[in-house]
């Protein structure tokens, strides 16, 4: 099975941040937006990537485009936290 996990934020380079472990079964590329991030998920959905994980900052809407994306082929997830964890999150990230 190849899984991807793409993340999202804006100081990212869909071409350049991109990494391969365990012989390319996992894929792991960052996006600066959503746009960019279903046009990622559609090439590693077509490149043969069976499963799609997204960080948390695509939300559920945004976990719905890329699900579109790829034409809703392969299972698409996103990250959420517990919310007893809001606060230290909104520390790291911000509001």
């Amino acid at each position: 099975m190849k899984f991807a996990f793409i993340l999202m934020g804006d100081e990212f380079d869909a071409e350049k941040d991109r990494a391969a472990v365990h012989g390319g079964e996992i894929q792991v590329a960052a996006v600066p937006n959503l746009a960019e991030g279903c046009r990622v998920a559609k090439e590693l959905c077509d490149s043969g990537v069976n499963c799609i994980e997204l960080c948390g900052a695509f939300g559920p809407d945004g976990a719905k485009a890329v699900i579109q994306a790829t034409d809703g082929k392969i299972p698409v997830g996103y990250v959420t936290h517990l919310p007893e964890q809001n606060a230290l999150y909104a520390k790291v990230f911000g509001e």
